[in-house]
């Protein structure tokens, strides 16, 4: 993505870090660990466009997603909306953009207020933000939700009384009723039925298409992630590893971490088998406080080299025009395995 000029990025983080001090488990004193959360992850997001934000659990998605949006402060790094640096968290400039910039949650039930109707729920953003009146709020809000699939009944309803697909409805009808230009989805479809599920990212399409609005869709889904990406960047332990076009990416991963990941996805059409040869990773996850020397990956990376344990790989261009942090990016899968 980054042979695009950054004139057409809607969104775009440069260098985006966040660190932590924390403790380590059972130490009461001492001198506090670091941790990496976020460690230099760059990327852009063009109008009308879905750029999927792929990895394990703990890999920095979600604290992502909050530096995007500037719910938590960035350590370094600076993000722009429409070729405008993110104004500081907190100002008028920062509440008025962020009508323009919206979430919707993983919890549909945990993102709602459980003691009000939902229509009241979906109205509020408008009040917040002075848009509208109580009497032309109210009259969005049912518009807003007839678009997302919801009933006029509905309005009056409580959380608890809806199903989880009509809850996550709701969260869509509250977010994108200020009109936003992005939605941050983190997980959007993981605590729902696999059947509400492609409701959902069937939903998200229409709108996109609909609308223009553009997305950084969160998932571990791979799937799906395919399913709704123009984009899709790859993360492992606070940095991204690949980056590229969605097709391409999936068709033909480069870096040994992304190839496991898509060697796991089930293929139907092959009655549950794999497409691919099954890349098997060993071990878990290193602890983010004491990440490994050199590569990251190169404890479970089946292809390692002494290269990879002694210096860290620099994300970079290849022929396509993707990106991908691996000393040995270049190999063929049979150089490798030799």
């Amino acid at each position: 993505m980054s042979d695009r000029p950054p004139a057409l990025a809607l969104l775009a983080a440069d260098g985006l870090t966040r660190h932590y001090r924390v403790r380590r488990p059972g130490a009461m004193f001492g001198r506090r660990d670091l941790l990496r959360a976020v460690d230099g992850v760059s990327f852009a997001i063009r109008p009308g466009q879905t750029l999927g934000l792929v990895g394990e659990s703990g890999c920095g998605k979600s604290t992502t997603a909050k530096l995007v949006l500037g719910l938590a402060p960035a350590t370094a790094g600076t993000v722009s909306f429409d070729g405008a640096p993110l104004p500081a968290i907190g100002t008028a400039a920062w509440r008025d953009l962020r009508r323009r910039m919206q979430m919707v949650f993983q919890d549909p039930l945990g993102a709602l207020d459980r003691r009000l109707a939902v229509g009241w729920q979906i109205m509020e953003p408008l009040l917040i933000h002075r848009l509208a009146g109580p009497r032309d709020a109210r009259e969005r809000a049912r518009a807003v939700m007839a678009s997302v699939g919801l009933q006029p009944h509905h309005f009056d309803r409580y959380p608890h009384e809806l199903s989880g697909g009509q809850r996550q409805r709701v969260v869509l009808a509250r977010a994108l009723i200020t009109e936003p230009r992005l939605l941050v989805c983190d997980e959007p479809i993981s605590a729902l039925d696999v059947s509400i599920q492609a409701q959902v990212v069937n939903l998200l399409l229409d709108l996109q298409e609909k609308l223009g609005v553009s997305y950084l869709f969160i998932s571990h889904d791979l799937k799906v992630v395919r399913q709704v990406s123009h984009d899709v960047a790859v993360m492992y332990l606070g940095r991204v590893v690949e980056q590229g076009e969605a097709d391409a990416l999936f068709r033909d991963p480069v870096h040994p971490y992304t190839r496991a990941l898509v060697a796991a996805i089930p293929s139907p059409a092959l009655g549950g088998e794999r497409r691919r040869e099954r890349i098997v990773l060993s071990g878990d996850p290193p602890n983010p406080i004491a990440v490994p020397a050199g590569c990251a990956f190169h404890p479970r990376c089946p292809w390692a080299v002494a290269d990879c344990k002694a210096a860290t790989p620099a994300l970079r261009p290849m022929p396509d025009g993707r990106l991908v942090a691996c000393h040995r990016a270049e190999a063929t899968p049979e150089s490798r395995a030799a």
